[in-house]
């Protein structure tokens, strides 16, 4: 089925690398997700693959998926640059993700230290829904919070 771009909900997540409630996170993503799925006519949810959130988020993605139906939502990994991990093991990716996005490809000139700012940015833009989960003031995750507060 074709949706138009009015019909497409897109949705991030950020939180830290580690994270020492796993359950409570997963419990509240996955109530977060399956309403998303059940709600919305489309949602493109876009992630990372940096650390324990990145990885609860996906488990929970593909789990809500499983229960409630893979026909109106994408799970896309967005990658910071070129992995040799990524390279050399596209087809388990793409078995992982629906899609997977290289954000460096979009930013000529990104040196790879930025890469991950230039990332979280553009994944940022790109949403009309941002989750995060931060329990202290420190890192990727509670900067991009910043950035996007009013």
């Amino acid at each position: 089925m074709n949706y138009s771009p009015l019909d497409i909900t897109t949705v991030s997540f950020f939180g830290h690398r580690y994270i020492d409630r796993f359950s409570f996170a997963e419990d509240k993503l996955a109530e977060i997700i399956e309403n998303l799925i059940r709600t919305k006519p489309y949602v493109e949810f876009l992630v990372g693959r940096d650390g324990d959130f990145d990885q609860i988020v996906s488990s929970t993605i593909r789990r809500a998926k499983e229960k409630c139906g893979t026909h109106n939502c994408a799970h896309t990994l967005v990658l910071p640059y070129m992995t040799a991990e990524f390279r050399d093991n596209q087809e388990s990716f793409y078995d992982y993700y629906d899609e997977v996005e290289i954000a460096s490809d979009m930013f000529e000139n990104t040196h790879f230290k930025s890469a991950f700012q230039q990332r979280n940015r553009y994944m940022v833009d790109r949403s009309e829904i941002i989750y995060f989960y931060i329990d202290h003031e420190s890192g990727g995750a509670y900067q991009t919070y910043h950035r996007c507060r009013p």
